[in-house]
């Protein structure tokens, strides 16, 4: 997941907003023309100015009262840039009076509390800049006249943007490697699993629940790639806890999964799936982390044994059957070297995207042929879908009417899981109520 600031530049039809992501890109990316509406979905590009990198996302024009079909589409595509941006650029033509769609579209960013930069456009030259300032009552701070075909004031507008963008984690080598978390009850071989990934005795391994208390953060190699792995307490039940450093080794092996890419969730396969396993990937899944099931110590149960387990899976983990599930021995190794596979198959559905267009076609079929049951006597209308983030891969729904239930956003799930390749990676659903025009 990237770590760079995000930008999103703004504004109504038609005032320079393509223009001046090209000038700040320094190339011709993003489509520029004359016909206002060009730009429709949302375009995210790399950045970078006076040594600090960050995403440039162009955007449709915002209208306040758009149209049924594009343009509302539009707008929420904006609307979608705008709520994972650490800044904004509105742009407004310098050379015309405020509109209402100028002055509705400030007023909604105003309330986000996020830096927002006006960029007066087509200051062409310098005689022009008085021009801006009736821009100051809209109590943004400084107006910004801009040239952005000429490049006029775009230099000293970026020097004020980058100054408040957040600075990106420190990028020392441990921070860019994908980080595996090892979770599970007490006693099911973690650390096991992890002397043997890493090739020797790094952490201590007991019979004895609770040997380990503090996360222990290792760097491995496993089939060419390198990850940082991190051996994290038992997670217990809260009423199994006895002492205050069981209580806080089980908070900082919580703490570990929030930051981790991906949890390897062991389970004994002498005693099948237990609730408390269950328990453990459903924080896994509220964390948005990838997961890879490990069976652990199945060449210790005879076939009858193995058999309850399989039969068991698809029942105890139904919720989380996008996640592959591997038979292993942490203890002598067998079969632990199917785990890159699937671990990086887990990294790269969680940086999956949909393009925009597919993604709305695909959702219009599904909906026609199963519409969304009727709730409170009134049938929601799902208007527009765009994916607003990876990491995990997060879907906002634009609707109208009533609510869509759990069970319909599961049902779209399934969906999406059957048209890409989603394996290992929890999926976000998010219903957003549509703004009425």
């Amino acid at each position: 997941m990237s770590t760079r600031p995000v930008v999103a530049v703004v504004g109504r039809p038609n005032v320079g907003k393509s223009t001046l992501v090209n000038r700040i890109l320094g190339s011709r990316q993003a489509v520029v023309e004359e016909k206002p509406g060009v730009t429709r979905d949302r375009r995210e590009f790399e950045a970078e100015w006076a040594g600090k990198e960050f995403v440039l996302v162009d955007t449709g024009g915002w209208e306040m009262k758009p149209a049924a079909g594009i343009e509302m589409s539009i707008r929420e595509q904006a609307e979608a840039a705008v709520s994972g941006a650490d800044a904004v650029i509105v742009v407004v033509d310098a050379h015309t009076t405020l509109s209402d769609d100028d002055t509705g579209m400030i007023a909604v960013l105003r309330a986000s509390n996020l830096p927002i930069f006006l960029a007066a456009n087509k200051i062409d030259n310098p005689s022009d800049e008085s021009l801006v300032d009736g821009f100051w009552a809209l109590g943004l701070g400084r107006p910004h006249p801009i040239s952005a075909y000429h490049g006029l004031g775009v230099g000293d507008m970026l020097d004020a943007l980058v100054a408040v963008l957040p600075e990106p984690p420190a990028a020392d080598d441990e921070d860019r490697l994908p980080r595996l978390a090892v979770i599970g009850r007490p006693n099911v071989g973690k650390s096991t699993l992890l002397n043997k990934l890493v090739g020797e005795e790094r952490v201590i391994v007991s019979e004895q629940p609770g040997t380990t208390r503090d996360p222990i953060d290792v760097e491995f190699v496993l089939d060419d790639r390198r990850y940082v792995i991190v051996d994290t307490a038992g997670i217990r039940r809260r009423p199994k806890i006895t002492e205050d450093t069981d209580f806080y080794a089980v908070l900082r092996a919580r703490d570990a999964l929030q930051t981790a890419d991906v949890a390897l969730l062991i389970v004994d396969a002498t005693d099948g799936v237990t609730h408390q396993d269950q328990r453990i990937a459903r924080e896994v899944v509220e964390a948005g982390v990838g997961l890879v099931i490990l069976l652990n110590k199945w060449d210790a149960i005879d076939e009858e044994q193995r058999e309850a387990t399989e039969l068991s899976l698809p029942d105890r983990f139904a919720f989380v059957g996008w996640a592959p599930a591997l038979r292993i021995s942490a203890k002598t190794g067998a079969r632990v070297g199917r785990l890159g596979s699937a671990v990086e198959a887990a990294l790269e559905a969680r940086m999956s995207r949909m393009p925009t267009g597919r993604l709305n076609r695909l959702v219009r079929e599904w909906t026609a042929a199963h519409p969304p049951p009727v709730r409170k006597g009134r049938r929601p209308k799902i208007h527009y879908v765009v994916q607003a983030g990876v990491a995990p891969p997060t879907f906002v729904l634009f609707l109208a009417g009533g609510d869509l239930g759990d069970d319909y956003l599961r049902f779209l799930e399934n969906r999406l899981r059957n048209e890409e390749d989603f394996t290992g990676t929890p999926l976000r659903l998010l219903s957003r109520r549509r703004r009425q025009p």
